[in-house]
């Protein structure tokens, strides 16, 4: 399988949506609010595969310190074949002299966002105000 990741690539409503609602995610029922916010954020990664949207990552930076990743999503069905790796490689090239470079993760994803890098912050704890229904 040929997948080809790029960065700032424009994405479709329905092909977000239909990746989103692979994984269940909640703002997959928000679809203006989540085309809004993919659309502003810093930079968009995608993984595509004869044309169809297969991975997507966003950052949302300030552009000199910070960067912050929300969203790293690779459709369930291609899982661990190194496309999230790869896009967040993409990402880590783009950010790679911010001072810092933060997400929260859960569940399997901790593994996977350790085993590129990332570790717990001190004695810090991920928390958010949250209207959805999973995490």
């Amino acid at each position: 399988m040929d997948i080809g990741i790029s960065l700032d690539d424009s994405v479709e409503e329905r092909e977000v949506l239909a990746l989103y609602r692979a994984h269940r995610w909640s703002s997959a029922g928000k679809p203006a609010q989540l085309m809004a916010a993919l659309s502003n954020s810093h930079s968009l990664v995608t993984a595509r595969s004869a044309g169809r949207l297969i991975g997507l990552g966003n950052a949302i930076s300030d552009g000199h310190l910070v960067v912050y990743y929300p969203h790293l999503l690779v459709h369930p069905e291609l899982q661990r074949r190194g496309i999230g790796r790869r896009m967040m490689e993409a990402l880590h090239m783009k950010y790679a002299g911010l001072h810092q470079q933060i997400l929260v993760a859960d569940g399997e994803a901790i593994e996977f966002y350790r085993s590129i890098g990332f570790q717990p912050a001190g004695r810090t704890q991920a928390m958010w105000i949250y209207a959805g229904t999973e995490h």
